[in-house]
């Protein structure tokens, strides 16, 4: 595969907190979805956010690691950081630092020419609700001829303005191939249920949503077609939800840089791939991408030691 992906984001240090002490992963939504995508043979340009400090260092050396393209807009603020403790059936809360809440990124001259090169185009956990920033990146966006994909993927502790959040998500989500959202994402921002959260961003002129569900799996609607799969049966238990929608986007994207899906069994097919990877990310600790064929070579017993 030779299409280019520029995914434009977050990037971030996670910092698990739980009875088993403290951990530090390298994260971020956008800098998850990247990594995921190079995990499946895309090649993928993050643009992020990152510092020049010991945190940064340690966010670009993993995107080498893993063969991602990092274009980073400076901070004043160092890098950011997540604190992540876990609530009482298991999700991730989230605490974020200074840097993490002002985010910004610079829509430069090589910013610009990554995106007018790039087949496809995916934003995650942008600041949505800073319309200047939002304005730049639209206008970046709309001068190419990528296709666009969206996850919003709003956190409370980095939300300044909801409803200007809204505006700006909306204003990029009405020329989207592809919108992801969740039942986290329509309380916050709309506080109404995922479906109409749904039926929304296709009157507002997306082509396609993926909704998760939780529990309830997720589905895909794309004009008249709407295809829903449960949560994938996979070996071994849950060991961390982190990174799972993340995982699910990733392997959705790739799929749409082949070819847009012609039917309800292509979309059916898309979304099963999607849900199996989540399924397998699940399996481990942290928010790395991980391909369900390669449970089948693992001692299940040691997953998330």
């Amino acid at each position: 595969m030779s299409a280019r992906v520029v995914v434009i984001g977050d990037a971030l240090i996670d910092e698990l907190r739980d009875d088993r002490g403290v951990r530090e992963f390298v994260g971020g939504a956008a800098l998850n979805v990247a990594v995921g995508l190079t995990r499946l043979s895309v090649p993928t340009t993050l643009i992020a956010m990152v510092g020049d400090d010991e945190a940064g260092a340690h966010i670009r050396t993993y995107l080498a690691d893993y063969g991602v393209e990092l274009i980073a807009s400076p901070s004043a603020h160092g890098s950011s950081r997540a604190v992540s403790t876990r609530n009482a059936t298991g999700e991730p809360v989230y605490e974020f630092n200074a840097a993490a809440q002002a985010r910004s990124i610079t829509f430069g001259e090589a910013e610009r020419a990554a995106i007018d090169a790039a087949a496809l185009v995916a934003v995650s956990c942008f600041p949505f609700d800073d319309a200047a920033q939002t304005g730049r990146f639209a206008e970046a966006v709309h001068a190419s001829s990528a296709i666009l994909a969206i996850d919003p993927n709003p956190r409370a502790g980095m939300l300044a303005d909801r409803e200007e959040f809204v505006r700006g998500f909306e204003r990029l989500a009405s020329r989207a191939a592809l919108v992801k959202v969740g039942e986290d994402d329509a309380t916050l921002l709309y506080d109404q249920p995922l479906d109409a959260l749904r039926a929304r961003l296709l009157d507002l002129g997306a082509a396609a949503v993926l909704a998760t569900e939780g529990s309830a799996g997720a589905t895909i609607e794309a004009g008249d077609t709407v295809v829903t799969r449960p949560i994938s049966d996979l070996p071994g238990r849950i060991v961390d939800t982190m990174g799972a929608g993340d995982a699910a986007f990733a392997a959705a994207i790739a799929a749409l840089v082949d070819e847009a899906p012609a039917d309800e069994d292509e979309w059916g097919a898309i979304l099963e791939r999607a849900m199996d990877v989540a399924a397998a990310t699940c399996r481990y600790e942290g928010a790395l991408l991980r391909l369900p064929e390669s449970l089948s070579a693992v001692d299940m017993d040691a997953i998330g030691t």
